[in-house]
């Protein structure tokens, strides 16, 4: 079994009002991973997923791919890995 990784990451650009956290919840549907997205005060969005590190890459890469046109820059860091963590939220 792969071991389960766990990264956060923060979107900056024009990555608020325009489906971003739809997007990632929609496309968190398609891979094994779990977690959450939410906006920030600062207009940037801030995601944390979980999953295998074959899974989360692919993931992010596919977010990133499909939010191109919205984002400017993105911050990624690998993070602590959460115990019983389940399917993939939209936190406000």
């Amino acid at each position: 079994m792969p071991s389960t990784v766990r990264a956060r990451a923060i979107f900056h650009g024009y990555v608020q009002g325009v489906g971003f956290r739809f997007t990632a919840k929609l496309l968190a549907n398609s891979f094994a991973v779990t977690g959450w997205v939410r906006n920030l005060t600062d207009g940037t969005v801030e995601l944390v997923v979980q999953g295998s590190a074959a899974e989360v890459n692919a993931y992010l890469d596919q977010l990133r791919s499909e939010m191109k046109d919205h984002i400017s820059r993105a911050e990624t860091d690998w993070i602590s890995r959460v115990e019983d963590e389940k399917g993939f939220v939209v936190r406000f």
